[in-house]
């Protein structure tokens, strides 16, 4: 597959006629017989996953999409791996109206609420001759490890990795990496809480966040 890939990637002609079979014009959203018939043979999920069907699937051939076993994407979530991979661990949750865009690896037992964005996708806009729509794509890969609890309507953007067992606050936008067994908040996202692993207690954190 990525040797086909790299073949229609250096070829415009192949590169417009498999954009032109993958989706209509002017839309984002794969066609119905990629997401019917394609995707379902090229992408494997694990057992007793669930993909509620009021999910939007941006699932593209070419670009790897895991769901683990009995890992849930709820209703209303969109996943896109049109520019990266999005690979979802097991007993992970999407939660409602989520979207993830890849690249994106999600790690086993992650947890995310509501209305949650986390996009490994950017624009350039440096040339104003031209629509920040023309710019070309940036993709920086973001990381969330196991046990990570994100909650509703946070904002995860790209290049960040997100450690194991920490928490990101409701609502807070998370520009730097994330500590693992660290709790941070606010917009930007700084840490709040650690765990001590000596005392074994979660503490205030006295220092500035400087990852």
């Amino acid at each position: 597959m990525k040797n086909l890939k790299d073949r229609i990637t250096a070829n415009p002609r192949l590169k417009q006629l498999a954009h032109f079979l993958l989706f209509p014009r002017n839309d984002y959203r794969p066609r119905w017989w990629v997401r019917t018939f394609l995707n379902p043979i090229i992408h494997k999920r694990g057992k007793g996953s669930k993909i509620r069907w009021r999910s939007r699937m941006d699932v593209l051939p070419f670009n790897t999409f895991y769901l683990g076993e009995g890992a849930i994407i709820e209703d209303f979530s969109t996943i896109n791996n049109a520019v990266g991979d999005v690979i979802i661990g097991d007993r992970s949750l999407i939660g409602i109206s989520s979207v993830v865009i890849g690249p994106v690896i999600i790690g086993n037992d992650v947890m995310l609420a509501q209305n949650i964005v986390i996009s490994g996708l950017n624009h350039g806009y440096e040339d104003i001759t031209k629509s920040i729509r023309e710019h070309q794509t940036i993709t920086k890969p973001i990381t969330i490890e196991d046990e990570a609890w994100i909650g509703a309507n946070a904002v995860i953007t790209s290049g960040i990795t997100i450690g194991k067992h920490a928490v990101v606050a409701a609502g807070s936008i998370v520009t730097k990496d994330v500590p693992a067994y660290s709790i941070v908040a606010g917009n930007p996202a700084r840490i709040v809480k650690q765990y001590n692993h000596e005392t074994e207690h979660w503490e205030k954190y006295k220092q500035q966040y400087v990852p």
